[in-house]
């Protein structure tokens, strides 16, 4: 029933007209300029993005359980989504962590929200990072890459004056390949600006 329910929802969003731009691109040049550049025999073997998930792990929270809901709610507005809290799943006494105690927090982006996202990391985010001079290129070997970032407050929607503290976060972008050759030319294509090879 809920997939059902999902896909019902599909056409309302189609109907406003509104497809973000980055989405646009990817059907209108990026899809062409991978099949030539990988040699394609049919367009279902373009690469495409699945999903960006953003994870953060709270390692404090353990000591203050307020600071995982703070992330929550900065999670939340940076990404438009409901950030969800994610918990241990195992005792580690040293840590003094016990199982189902809240340690991070994680958001799972699709569809619009995905590419209204992206649009955003690239366009305004990344070049707000002190001596930017781009991302590094090591993928995971199965065509997903993940991105560090060390503090939340490059993102614009973050009021640098509330902040309580500062934490860093995981972005992992999956794409529909397991060629990391295949996904770096297709996040390249979207705009992330990996560092050029010397």
């Amino acid at each position: 029933m809920a997939k059902k329910e999902v896909k019902s929802q599909e056409p309302q969003v189609s109907l406003k007209g509104y497809v973000p731009s980055l989405q646009k691109k990817y059907n209108e040049q990026i899809k062409s300029a991978l099949m030539k550049e990988f040699g394609f025999s049919t367009i279902m073997q373009v690469p495409k993005l699945v999903k960006i998930t953003v994870n953060q792990g709270i390692g404090a929270a353990t000591a203050d359980k307020k600071l995982v809901e703070v992330a929550q709610q900065e999670l939340t507005t940076i990404t438009g989504q409901k950030a969800l809290i994610t918990s241990s799943k195992k005792d580690v006494s040293n840590f003094k962590l016990r199982r189902g105690m809240p340690i991070g927090v994680k958001v799972t982006l699709r569809g619009m929200k995905m590419y209204e996202f992206l649009e955003r990391l690239i366009a305004v985010t990344l070049p707000r990072i002190r001596d930017f001079n781009g991302i590094n290129e090591k993928f995971d070997g199965r065509g997903n890459y993940t991105l560090g970032i060390k503090e939340q407050i490059i993102f614009p929607e973050i009021d640098i004056d509330k902040i309580t503290k500062i934490f860093g976060m995981e972005i992992t972008f999956v794409t529909s390949t397991t060629n990391d050759e295949e996904a770096r030319a297709l996040l390249r294509e979207f705009g992330l600006p990996f560092k050029t090879k010397k």
